[in-house]
């Protein structure tokens, strides 16, 4: 039996593990290579971009993660992330700056697949994606409009767009289609 160091524990850790600087990818363990479908030498020295459904996406939850880390060092979201093939899944991702004034500088990451209990049913555009994250939240229109810096007004727009699509009649039903439920 091989002796059990941190660099074994890294790699066999049964949740994705990824440290970054400056939201480029510096090391990665098996879980995360095995959850978005890549080679190591696809994921190490590129950007956290790769991952996103969308470059809006990478940008806006981007300067979302700075915000809170700012204030708390630590970042968590439920959001929907792209395997290489292309296919969307929801992942729970956390962060921790190892430097609170200076937040994507570097971090250590943690990627949980969410999709064995909730999956992508329907097809969204990049901003029904962050307001169906921030729905799962169960934060008000006011609280998701402050958090994504847009009108309340306007994520009320996007909530009726998403029952729409998921075919629900109210917020609990749209909840528990985005659940998986």
């Amino acid at each position: 039996m091989p002796d059990l160091d941190y660099q074994t524990a890294f790699q066999l850790a049964p949740i994705g593990l990824v440290l970054s600087r400056d939201r480029i990818i510096v090391d990665c363990n098996e879980r995360v290579m095995s959850m978005f479908g890549m080679r190591r030498e696809s994921l190490i020295g590129e950007s956290f971009k790769i991952m996103y459904p969308s470059p809006d996406e990478f940008e806006r939850i981007g300067q979302r993660i700075a915000t809170v880390m700012k204030e708390s060092e630590v970042y968590s979201d439920e959001r929907i992330m792209r395997r290489a093939n292309g296919e969307l899944f929801w992942c729970h991702v956390t962060g921790r700056a190892l430097d609170r004034a200076h937040p994507h500088a570097s971090g250590v990451w943690t990627f949980e697949d969410l999709s064995r209990t909730r999956r992508v049913a329907v097809q969204l555009t990049p901003r029904e994606r962050e307001i169906a994250a921030q729905l799962l939240t169960g934060q008000t229109s006011k609280q998701i409009g402050r958090t994504l810096s847009i009108s309340p007004r306007t994520v009320d727009v996007y909530r009726a767009r998403l029952m729409k699509k998921y075919g629900t009649g109210n917020a609990t039903e749209l909840l528990q289609r985005l659940m998986g439920h």
